[in-house]
């Protein structure tokens, strides 16, 4: 199971050229996990609030294999591999079936006011893998 949602790029998003900057394209990804986290039910913002913990971005790697443009619609599925104390949230974009982008995001689970790595709490390791099977 994963987690996808469409993106549909903007003029705003785009360049004169109409091709997509890539920071634009890198929010667009960023934003889907923020709504695969509210999905989940553990959206970043609560899961400080109501469980002082944190999932900070500690790296993220990129491939951009073809331009997207204006009007174009891009699918972005997130799957997560979950480890002991950090979650790697992996994303494919595609447009009209071909990969646009492939990408890695590495978060480690911390204690609000923290440095050092916690275990991912139980209920969130469920709810994270549950894109995974």
């Amino acid at each position: 199971m994963s987690y996808t949602r469409t993106w549909t790029v903007r003029f705003s998003d785009t360049d004169p050229f109409s091709i997509a900057h890539y920071p634009r394209m890198i929010d667009a990804i960023h934003e889907t996990s923020d709504m695969f986290m509210e999905e989940i039910g553990w959206s970043f913002w609560e899961m400080t609030e109501q469980h002082e913990i944190g999932l900070p971005l500690v790296s993220m790697d990129f491939d951009f294999k073809q331009q997207v443009s204006g009007g174009d619609q891009v699918q972005i599925e997130l799957t997560t591999d979950v480890g002991t104390s950090s979650v790697q949230f992996v994303y494919t974009g595609t447009h009209d079936g071909a990969v646009v982008f492939t990408g890695t995001e590495h978060r480690v689970c911390v204690p609000v006011g923290g440095d050092q790595s916690v275990p991912v709490p139980d209920e969130l390791r469920a709810a994270l893998k549950s894109t995974s099977e």
